[in-house]
């Protein structure tokens, strides 16, 4: 069987959700493939600096790279529905998707879709108009309803599938997401815990939010909780990691007028191989999201046995489970009574941090690739 991958989600060279899917997955799908032929499908009139080496090791896998202007060929895709994306390939049996995007497969050739989440629906108000227009002229409707197999990373996510798009239950298939093996608690005695704490200039204690820097993470609800408890004279500092989203001003207005400003500190860029000593160095993490199709950061710190905090909507109760402290998003007062409960019970600490390292063995991307390699060939 030919299988067609569309890849332009990593042409950007970014980290978010969606990328850190897709390499994981296909890394591990390949790794237990050895029988079918994988051809990726890659677009990008920008030179980028992919590093594809990692593929090297895979003879069955190719890729096609194009450098079609991104607005003419999705708008090809949109008005004409022309070409085909197995047809630029060179066919395929099966085209996958990793995320929703323009493209367009041939009635012939079989399709599978990967829907993170609903996000861009049930919350609109927390995308910018830029966004919003993207959504409404891709249709993801209309894509999931062409589908022939839609992937859900929780059972959130069906759910909203089923009740939002009304697409039937049995089309869906609910395969977890995972985060890497490199994620994991280290010796305190590691020299480069002190590099990393040296490099960010860490404080000694602190409470940690890793995402990307936009509304609906709720970084205003972390920020209000976090000036509660300094009210209280806590001695943690608060450090806000992760790009850069969209609609920050209110935000950014929200730390700038904190009265303890001096102790909120903010990481824009911290590189992958960085990313696990940050969570080892952290007392606390905190993501009080109003809406995740998965939610990676706090498995990624439930697996370096760090105690969570997350919101108790959407699919964050379900990855988390009891191994975290669930709180309503929209109430500081209880993000705030969560955070004194955990730094000041070390029983409750304790007991946290064990149960999340026995959760987090849960997820695993060879699983995940396992599962999606029998929906291939089904």
């Amino acid at each position: 069987m030919k299988i067609c991958i569309d890849i332009r989600c990593l042409a950007e060279g970014r980290r978010t959700g969606v990328e850190e899917y897709t390499r994981y997955l296909l890394d591990n799908l390949f790794s237990i493939d050895k029988k079918n032929k994988y051809v990726l499908f890659l677009n990008s009139w920008k030179k980028t600096k992919l590093d594809f080496s990692w593929l090297e090791k895979y003879p069955n896998v190719s890729v096609k790279k194009f450098r079609f202007p991104n607005k003419i060929l999705n708008l090809m895709f949109w008005y004409f529905s022309w070409p085909k994306i197995d047809h630029l390939v060179g066919g395929a049996d099966l085209v996958f998707s990793p995320n929703i995007i323009f493209g367009n497969v041939s009635a012939k050739t079989k399709s599978v879709i990967t829907i993170h989440d609903l996000s861009f629906v049930r919350h609109s108000e927390y995308f910018s108009w830029k966004r919003k227009w993207w959504h409404i002229f891709i249709n993801p409707k209309k894509i999931c309803q062409t589908a022939d197999k839609i992937i859900a990373v929780s059972q959130s996510t069906k759910d909203d599938l089923v009740r939002v798009y009304k697409i039937k239950p049995e089309k869906i298939v609910v395969i977890l997401s995972a985060v890497a093996d490199n994620f994991c608690i280290i010796d305190r005695n590691n020299e480069k815990l002190v590099k990393i704490k040296e490099k960010y200039n860490l404080p000694y204690k602190f409470i940690l939010f890793f995402g990307t820097i936009e509304p609906r993470k709720n970084i205003i609800g972390i920020v209000r909780a976090f000036n509660l408890l300094q009210k209280n004279g806590s001695e943690y500092n608060l450090v806000i990691a992760g790009e850069k989203g969209w609609m920050n001003e209110e935000i950014d207005r929200e730390i700038a007028n904190s009265p303890f400003r001096e102790k909120i500190q903010i990481i824009n860029c911290v590189p992958d191989e960085d990313k696990v000593y940050l969570y080892n160095l952290a007392s606390l993490f905190i993501y009080p999201s109003f809406f995740e199709g998965f939610g990676f950061p706090p498995l990624e710190a439930m697996k370096c046995g760090v105690p969570v905090i997350v919101s108790n909507n959407s699919s964050l109760p379900e990855i988390v489970g009891d191994a975290g402290f669930l709180i309503d998003p929209d109430k500081p007062e209880e993000i705030l009574l969560a955070m004194k409960e955990i730094l000041e019970n070390s029983k409750l600490r304790s007991e946290l941090v064990k149960k999340g390292l026995e959760k987090s063995k849960e997820f695993d991307w060879k699983k995940t690739a396992q599962k999606t390699l029998k929906i291939f060939q089904e």
